[in-house]
């Protein structure tokens, strides 16, 4: 049965990781010369949009899917198929509100990153840094 204090703590946890985000990318925009503020802060509105599309369409499935051999989530919610307002196991809410908890850490984990290569690579270069979007030209 869904707990709706257990379920607006999860979305409002959810929601302060995600202004972390871009609170993260002024924060770095602040150490940087300001020539480079405008690069610093695009890298993290971009990670939060890439971060999140490939969340939805295979992180959650590799983490949290049905194991195979205890090594890997199975392709089974790919695109989250089959994952709705339906609680999880043993759990208090839905399952569309721990994908979007869990989605904005899977956010803020590059983000942080970004912060060790501030003002050494251009946005073309972090763009096409990140694999899936080395063919793309923005």
């Amino acid at each position: 049965m869904i707990d709706t204090g257990d379920t607006a703590w999860v979305l409002i946890s959810a929601a302060l990781v995600f202004l972390m985000t871009p609170g993260l990318g002024f924060f770095y925009g602040g150490m940087v010369r300001s020539k480079n503020v405008l690069t610093t802060i695009m890298q993290s509105f971009f990670i939060v949009a890439m971060v999140s599309v490939e969340w939805v369409l295979i992180g959650y499935t590799m983490t949290f899917g049905a194991d195979i051999n205890g090594f890997i989530g199975s392709l089974d919610k790919i695109g989250l198929a089959g994952v709705g307002m339906n609680v999880l196991e043993n759990g208090t809410i839905p399952e569309l509100a721990f994908v979007a908890f869990q989605c904005m850490f899977a956010v803020i984990t590059p983000a942080l990153i970004t912060g060790a290569f501030a003002e050494r690579m251009k946005f073309a270069a972090f763009r096409t840094f990140h694999p899936a979007l080395g063919h793309l030209h923005l």
